[in-house]
């Protein structure tokens, strides 16, 4: 488990302080991540990939001349924001444009389709490519819904190769989108990880057994199998990756046998003896394979094996030279990979320091009236009351995701909640009236929390903000149709729908219940209560359904029983503002 820490809750940042003093000659800060220590010379396309911490070396320890020019790091396990990629690419921009590049995770692909939004917007050109190659996660039929796990590395190393040699921005597009297209991996799990600060591991497995089909972000195996001697291991890995061949794919591989954290790599070399054997009698050439740490999982032991399939272009570029804090292939200095040295910045204040501060509006020349000032106040109120419960609920909360996912949602909502809290009080002493308070702490709560349920709490929240406005005191129809126009944010900006098994299934019934409660008469505190009473029973009848997407997706059957986390917690904050309309405000 993690012993070094001081609060977990600062666990990434405090960790990137430290990675960015020892690796100075690399590496610089910037707010959400880090960037190569020189700037992106002029034409050269910069790639920027990301995803939680966690994971070490990919994805800071990756950022050098020959592979990426910069990184997004999240919260551990956790998406970035979109503002903190958006920050990353901004900074590693040359004027030629940005790819980013991610596993496939519903959060990492909100945030970062976000943030080509955003940069777009400001005259960069970006692009996102998605890696699927965990042939566990879902059918070669749905190859668009699996899984990036260690065949990150490949992706991402080819696709920088080729930006490094002067590829356009669609070139560099088209060679990470074949190499994810010649791409496999399956892994296995020996035991599993723990989070910072936390007591018990995500998942367990029995000695003597092991979790066939494990994802990178502590979520466990999708089948449970007896532990097999090293030369059977290897061939469960190999028979499963080579069931997964590419049409048309060549005789030349090259190949990661990747450690998950806690697999010594005595152990590696010999579960590699067998796999190299094995590969060597299905007729296959592996070119420069690598055996280690790569993409890794906290402390999780395990390993996986990942293949790409070559051809002269992908083969030339995944044997180009690197050299990153984490990683060196080559000899000497990559050809004109150097530009300007960036000026030195305190790697506290770039990393530890404010990423996204709360936008607080101008209220000098309109200042909000009594009445809407007094809202702005109640919903503030609301917001420390939601922060409170999430807190008090964040390591059940964490239980309940860890059955079928990465155990992160408690941390999640305690980040996100806090900072909507801050950016509320902000906005409340700036003179703002309840719909830009509602905005501010939507933006902020997308901005700290990261991942999916950040994004999607952000776009409710902000949503309802700009439906009550700044004008006086709304009524209880606005209020209503401000929670309607929340819930339509979540379907519009997540893609998910009623049954499966997400906060909708708990907001949907909300809303309804609210809405026809509000029209007959009933006033707001009497109408949330009721309604919050039918998103507390939603939220627990979620545990006989299966979930449909997100991590928990792959693990359908052991989530089968237990609520969904992202149902309960929105029950819960909703029973917290019930409270507190309640109480008179």
């Amino acid at each position: 488990m993690t012993r070094i820490f001081d609060d977990p809750a600062n666990f990434t940042d405090d960790m990137l302080v430290g990675f960015l003093d020892a690796n100075a000659r690399y590496v610089t800060g910037v707010p959400g991540g880090v960037v190569r220590a020189t700037t992106t010379r002029p034409g050269k396309v910069a790639v920027v990939v990301g995803g939680g911490s966690g994971h070490y070396p990919a994805f800071c320890g990756i950022v050098g001349p020959g592979f990426a020019d910069g990184a997004v790091v999240g919260n551990v396990f956790t998406s970035p924001s979109a503002a903190d990629a958006a920050s990353v690419g901004r900074g590693a921009d040359g004027g030629a444009g940005v790819v980013f590049s991610t596993g496939n995770y519903a959060g990492d692909v909100m945030n970062f389709n976000q943030a080509v939004q955003r940069l777009a917007a400001e005259g960069i050109e970006a692009r996102y490519v998605l890696v699927t190659d965990d042939v566990a996660s879902a059918p070669a039929t749905e190859r668009s819904r699996r899984r990036g796990i260690a065949g990150d590395f490949t992706v991402f190393k080819v696709a920088s190769a080729a930006a490094e040699e002067g590829y356009d921005l669609d070139g560099v597009v088209r060679v990470a989108e074949h190499a994810n297209g010649r791409t496999r991996t399956l892994g296995v799990a020996f035991d599993g990880c723990t989070m910072p600060g936390a007591r018990e591991p995500l998942f367990m497995v029995e000695p003597g057994r092991m979790g066939l089909g494990l994802g990178i972000h502590g979520e466990p195996g999708i089948a449970d199998e007896a532990l097999p001697r090293a030369a059977d291991l290897a061939r469960t890995l190999v028979n499963g990756v080579l069931a997964e061949q590419p049409d048309g794919a060549g005789t030349r591989v090259t190949a990661i046998l990747n450690g998950l954290g806690r697999t010594k790599y005595e152990e590696l070399f010999i579960l590699w003896a067998t796999v190299s054997r094995l590969l060597r009698e299905a007729g296959l050439d592996v070119v420069e394979p690598e055996v280690g740490e790569l993409v890794t999982s906290l402390d999780m032991a395990g390993c996986s094996l990942t293949l790409m399939w070559l051809d002269d272009e992908l083969e030339r570029l995944w044997s180009a030279p690197a050299d990153t804090p984490a990683y060196r292939k080559g000899a000497g200095t990559v050809a004109g990979a150097t530009g300007e040295r960036r000026r030195a910045s305190d790697a506290t204040t770039a990393i530890a320091g404010e990423r996204d501060p709360a936008i607080v509006p101008d209220r000098s020349e309109r200042p909000a009236d009594e009445a809407a000032l007094r809202c702005a106040a109640t919903a503030l109120t609301a917001l420390e009351a939601m922060a409170h419960a999430v807190g008090e609920a964040e390591e059940e909360l964490g239980r309940l995701d860890a059955v079928a996912g990465d155990g992160d949602h408690g941390r999640g909502m305690v980040r996100g909640s806090a900072a909507a809290v801050q950016a509320a009080r902000h906005t409340l002493d700036a003179g703002a009236g309840p719909g830009s308070l509602l905005i501010a702490a939507g933006d902020a709560w997308a901005s700290k929390a990261g991942g999916t349920s950040g994004v999607l709490w952000g776009a409710a929240i902000a949503a309802m903000g700009r439906r009550v406005g700044d004008a006086g005191r709304p009524d209880e129809a606005t209020v209503a149709a401000g929670v309607r126009d929340g819930y339509l944010s979540l379907i519009s900006t997540g893609g998910a729908k009623p049954g499966d098994k997400t906060m909708l299934d708990a907001l949907l019934p909300f809303t309804e219940w609210l809405s026809t409660a509000v029209a007959a008469g009933e006033p707001l505190a009497t109408a949330w209560a009721e309604a919050a009473r039918e998103a507390e029973r939603a939220a627990e009848a979620t545990a006989s359904l299966r979930p449909q997407v997100g991590r928990a997706r792959p693990l359908a059957e052991r989530s089968l029983g237990t609520p969904d986390p992202g149902a309960v917690s929105m029950a819960l904050c909703l029973r917290a503002v019930a409270d507190v309309l309640g109480d008179g405000h």
